[in-house]
């Protein structure tokens, strides 16, 4: 009985606990179908909030964008109003221009018509005076007994009469006086110029001594089979003389730049002691160069020595160039200094501008510098360079006509006359080989003149002409044809003593490099 209450009270018990718990889980579902419904209906609030304020935004927006256009539609509207307000005030500009043109023209049709009127009534008026002055004539006429026409040649016969006589008098009587006065103020004027300009009495010879420490050089200059003196001859142009004298090797052209190239190059490739064809050519180029830039400092330092300021920097070039060239065996440029200062001087004397003589004196020979237009006279290439750089129509004349070949316009160009030949005529200045020296450079510039041809040298005192090939460009065939043409044209074109050797080489030469 106990057992059966205990089993039917565990079974109530079990039954009890299921159905609370089937009772709890339902609650628990109610419950969470409430809090999901209230979750739903947030959710649905939160949209419709959100909307609304997407709705607002949008309208906010579109409002603004509505203005903004709005704005700038006005001011459109307002640029094109101002635009045809312009516009219409440039119309009514130009209408009244219009009307003031013509109302001038007009304007200048009267005065036309006036002024033709006026000019009609002055003929008419010349025309009366003229016939007035013609019945005059005729009266006087008849009174004298001569036409006009004699009276007028016997006036002027007699004038001419009494003036001839007083004329000749006092002509003579000025040019008596002249004679004296300036022969006496030129021996003057000329005497104190040339004492206050000392002179140098130097005269630059066609050879060069270059002296070396010992003979054994000598042997390294020449080379193996005398490839090296080849090679330095043919890039410098320069014959090398290499006799019995000790420690002494000469160098021998009638071109002084080239004869002073030789000279600096010989000199480094001796203190180097590397001596080959190839380190000749190298350091001939770079000695080649820094002559050039030596000239150029020789023309700066000329005229800050002389105080000419403003020259050209081509002129400038020119001038330094002298210093390599010689007139007659006369260095020019210590000629065109002497001539500069002569001119000065005697400029002074005279009550003239001596700035403008001293430039003239500078720049009369800088037509003897440059290595073209061999046919034109120095004095007037040295006034076209003069007029070409922008020197004054003064200077330009002095300069071209100090050997006539111009009238002289200006004082100044018979100072620069009169200064180069007292600079060129004083004793030892100058010899009488410019027509050698003319006739070497004219055998080069000859040669020069075939197509191919890179260089041509005159050397051994103008006895041989060493004409050097572009292989590239000629044959060998081609090289005989020059030899041979050139030969002739010099025989018949030329005065020369003794005979000429034509050399012409045409070196093939083939160069690599290993990297």
């Amino acid at each position: 009985m106990t057992v059966q209450i205990i089993l039917f009270a565990a079974i109530g018990l079990i039954a009890g606990g299921g159905l609370g718990f089937i009772i709890s889980n339902l609650l628990q579902t109610k419950k969470s179908e409430n809090q999901a419904q209230q979750i739903i209906r947030e959710a649905t609030q939160q949209a419709e909030n959100i909307k609304k304020d997407r709705i607002l935004e949008a309208k906010e927006k579109f409002l603004q964008l509505k203005a903004e256009h709005e704005k700038e539609v006005n001011r459109r509207n307002q640029e094109i109003a101002s635009a045809e307000n312009r516009m219409k005030q440039k119309e009514q500009s130009l209408d009244q221009r219009i009307q003031n043109a013509k109302s001038k023209e007009e304007e200048a049709e009267k005065l036309k018509q006036k002024l033709n009127q006026q000019t009609d009534a002055l003929a008419l008026k010349r025309q009366e005076l003229e016939t007035q002055r013609e019945q005059q004539i005729k009266a006087l006429e008849k009174i004298a007994g001569l036409t006009q026409e004699e009276a007028k040649e016997q006036m002027l016969e007699t004038i001419r009469a009494n003036s001839q006589t007083e004329a000749l008098q006092l002509a003579k009587n000025i040019l008596d006086e002249a004679k004296v006065s300036a022969t006496r103020d030129a021996k003057r004027i000329v005497l104190q110029t040339i004492q206050r300009t000392a002179a140098e009495e130097a005269i630059d010879n066609t050879v060069t001594a270059v002296p070396i420490e010992n003979d054994e050089i000598k042997g390294r200059i020449i080379g193996r089979e005398g490839r090296n003196i080849k090679a330095f001859e043919a890039a410098t142009g320069v014959e090398i003389v290499i006799d019995d004298t000790p420690e002494m090797v000469m160098l021998s052209c009638f071109d002084s730049v080239r004869r002073e190239v030789a000279r600096l190059a010989l000199q480094r490739l001796i203190a180097d002691g590397r001596v080959h064809p190839a380190r000749i050519e190298e350091v001939v180029e770079k000695t080649r160069r820094e002559i050039e830039e030596e000239v150029l400092a020789w023309g700066e330092r000329t005229v800050i020595d002389l105080g000419i300021t403003g020259l050209h920097p081509e002129l400038i070039r020119y001038v330094g160039r002298m210093r390599f060239r010689a007139s007659y065996g006369q260095n020019l440029l210590k000629h065109s200094r002497e001539v500069a200062r002569l001119c000065a001087t005697m400029a002074a004397e005279m009550g003239l501008n001596p700035k403008m003589a001293k430039r003239a004196g500078l720049l009369h020979d800088i037509g003897k510098v440059p290595d073209f237009d061999e046919e034109t006279p120095h004095a007037l290439l040295s006034m076209k360079l003069c007029e070409k750089y922008g020197e004054h129509a003064d200077i330009c004349n002095a300069v071209g006509a100090h050997h006539d070949e111009i009238e002289m316009k200006t004082l100044i160009a018979p100072i620069v006359q009169a200064c180069d030949a007292i600079s060129g005529s004083r004793p030892g200045a100058r010899r009488a080989d410019e027509s050698y020296m003319k006739r070497i450079s004219d055998m080069e510039t000859m040669a020069l003149g075939y197509p191919g041809v890179e260089s041509s040298f005159a050397i051994q005192a103008g006895r041989e002409l060493r004409v050097i090939l572009n292989a590239d460009k000629v044959t060998d065939e081609q090289a005989d044809t020059i030899a041979f043409d050139l030969s002739q044209r010099i025989t018949k074109e030329m005065k020369f003593p003794g005979q000429i050797k034509i050399t012409v080489i045409r070196e093939k030469r083939s160069v690599g490099f290993a990297k």
